[in-house]
């Protein structure tokens, strides 16, 4: 197994660690009403993560996350470029229950899988992934678009490594991190996803570290990456910061039911206590958009108005 040190983990997933283990007493209750029928309901928000459990010490600010993508609203940008992405499988790592998600954890010591262009003007580094999802297939992303639910969202978290020397240092600033979001949809197997989904099996527990090597995150982007909407916003765990370029892919990726269902086998509890909880509905609540801009960088409809008479 991959040893690390706990100085240079992502600060998101030490302080998940420590909001589950001083959450297990609270009631738990949404932390804003969320305006969906799905998720602002008494029945998933009694399944969600302890988290979640009110009220939180940081309740965040003006320009928080996930929001409702209002594809109507929002403003076509051209100058908006292509994304670049270079991932290189090598610095993948290991797998590690942290009892919210998964996270797929890569070396991020050097400049090997990197993240540049859309709207970004400086280069980030890829730290980890992880996923999001529902106890069914009716929900369990965190972004919605025209108040559409997805089974399962994925985030492919980066940090700004031309300003910062560590992620921790990024997390804290303005354009300190770039958070690339996928939607799942169920369909037909994702044949790039399945070793993901084999190892899983093996960390069932919070908790468990296995090592997980040679896996390229790019086979997890759909293949039009040119088309997304891009927001100013938060991380959708405590601390909350309001650090995040937020890249939203306009086209989705398709996942099997089966494969989803090794999602949901995964326990938010360690091996240690009695009662056990399958690790669904980790998601946060709709915040309000609070004036913010969601820039595409597509045009939403391609009609364009006919020319006048005469021109």
């Amino acid at each position: 197994m991959v040893t690390f040190s706990a100085a240079v983990r992502p600060l998101v997933s030490h302080l998940q660690r420590q909001l589950v283990r001083h959450g297990r007493s609270h009631r738990i209750t949404a932390v804003r009403r969320c305006n969906l029928t799905a998720c602002s309901s008494k029945y998933v928000l009694s399944q969600m993560h302890p988290m979640w459990q009110g009220p939180l010490a940081v309740p965040g600010g003006d320009r928080q996350s996930p929001i409702d993508i209002v594809v109507r609203k929002s403003v076509f940008d051209s100058k908006l470029k292509p994304l670049e992405t270079e991932y290189d499988p090598q610095t993948c790592q290991q797998i590690w229950n942290n009892g919210y998600s998964f996270l797929v954890e890569y070396d991020d010591t050097t400049d090997k899988s990197t993240l540049k262009g859309g709207p970004l003007q400086d280069r980030f580094r890829l730290c980890q992934f992880h996923f999001h999802w529902g106890e069914s297939n009716s929900w369990g992303s965190e972004h919605t678009v025209d108040r559409r639910l997805f089974p399962a969202e994925l985030h492919l978290v980066h940090w700004n490594s031309d300003k910062y020397r560590l992620f921790e240092e990024a997390v804290m600033e303005d354009n300190g991190l770039a958070v690339i979001g996928v939607f799942l949809k169920v369909g037909k197997r994702h044949e790039g996803l399945q070793k993901l989904v084999d190892a899983l099996p093996a960390i069932r527990h919070k908790g468990s570290v296995v090592e997980f090597t040679r896996f390229d995150p790019g086979c997890l982007l759909p293949t039009n990456t040119d088309d997304y909407w891009t927001y100013h916003g938060s991380l959708t765990t405590p601390p909350l910061n309001e650090s995040v370029t937020w890249i939203v892919m306009k086209q989705h990726i398709e996942v099997s039911h089966d494969q989803l269902a090794v999602f949901r086998s995964l326990l938010f509890t360690s091996a240690e206590e009695e009662v056990q909880k399958s690790m669904v509905n980790n998601f946060r609540v709709q915040q309000p958009l609070r004036g913010r801009t969601v820039r595409s960088s597509f045009t939403p409809f391609l009609q364009e108005a006919p020319p006048a008479e005469g021109h």
